[in-house]
């Protein structure tokens, strides 16, 4: 821990004399190579994601969310309307720039511009989009968003404990684990533990080298398969 001494001897945080905060993420657009995030719309958006979302026959990409799974399309659409134009968790549909497809969506939420704070989470994939340049450039465009483009210092992701899939996508990202909360929340009738990671703006500057390597069309193969992975890239750009 980085810290000086005060004036009676004690040991306290840096100093930050220019610290104005950071920006709200609002609900502008972010677009990458592969991937598109927009402000989610029912009207636009609900027919796409309900069909990508039916793909998950045995309904396991909601288990450790706290959405239930959609049975109808409009029931859908009830809930898009009521997350669309939410300031305290702009919700953003993920589109596949090849298609024009909705298959996932993620929000920013905990955010405290203040503070520096802000965490990305609300994330469904359908299965389509799981594991897929698509998904992982989704995720880089709200880390530089959030890092580059509005001066967070700390972004941070939170999951179920046992939700093993977030946990690796999130040190797969390049996040840093913290800690576990223990009986930190209950939902669905049952008892979570979390799961605490972050990413320092420090570690931005190596972590999105890694990314930038592995977008690059250079890094797939003929059949799409990647050539270097995103943990390894990472790693050797911030050792």
């Amino acid at each position: 821990m980085t810290y000086t001494i005060n004036q009676h001897g004690q040991p306290v945080g840096i100093a930050l004399p220019d610290w104005i905060g950071a920006g709200h993420p609002g609900h502008s657009s972010m677009t990458g190579c592969y991937a598109q995030l927009v402000a989610i719309d029912p009207q636009i958006h609900c027919k796409d994601l309900f069909e990508a979302y039916r793909e998950d026959v045995s309904g396991k990409i909601w288990t450790y969310n706290s959405l239930e799974p959609f049975q109808t399309e409009e029931g859908l659409a009830d809930w898009m309307k009521t997350a669309q134009g939410v300031d305290a968790q702009p919700y953003f549909v993920i589109l596949d720039r090849e298609t024009g497809k909705a298959s996932g969506i993620a929000s920013f939420m905990r955010i405290r511009p203040e503070l520096g704070v802000i965490e990305i989470g609300g994330i469904t994939f359908a299965p389509r989009l799981q594991r897929t340049r698509v998904a992982t450039e989704a995720i880089y465009l709200m880390m530089r968003r959030a890092i580059e483009e509005l001066g967070y210092r700390r972004v941070e992701w939170k999951c179920d404990a046992l939700n093993a899939p977030s946990r690796a996508a999130a040190e797969r990202f390049g996040f840093s684990y913290e800690g576990l909360f223990e009986q930190a929340m209950v939902y669905k009738g049952r008892s979570r533990d979390t799961a605490w990671y972050s990413l320092l703006d420090k570690d931005w500057g190596a972590v999105e080298q890694g990314f930038k390597v592995w977008l690059d069309p250079d890094n797939f193969d003929e059949a799409g398969q990647q050539l270097q992975k995103l943990a390894d890239l990472i790693a050797t750009a911030r050792a």
